[in-house]
């Protein structure tokens, strides 16, 4: 199992979610330009040979704050979109 993380820290004591951007701060959604990306996704192996992922999986725990989108295709591979702003109106 390869597991890829991101993590924002927030430590105000409010109770309001902070408003660190993750990524560009822009949502999955939002695509190429805009979101940021991993893209061409592999892993080494125990040979040093360069594997496709498969089975990507993408999870994001406070989705509207931050999230993912996975997928694959010719040109990119293996890729997710991930980011978001942080506090909004549907992130309090």
């Amino acid at each position: 199992m390869i597991q890829f993380g991101g993590e924002v820290v927030n430590s105000r004591v409010s109770g309001q979610h902070t408003s660190t951007q993750m990524g560009s701060g822009h949502f999955s959604g939002e695509g190429f330009g805009k979101a940021s990306y991993f893209r061409n996704l592999q892993v080494v192996d125990w040979d040093n040979s360069l594997i496709p992922l498969s089975n990507l999986r993408v999870l994001a725990d406070h989705p509207n704050c931050y999230d993912i989108r996975g997928g694959i295709n010719r040109v990119w591979g293996n890729y997710f979109y991930y980011g978001g702003p942080g506090k909004n109106s549907r992130c309090p």
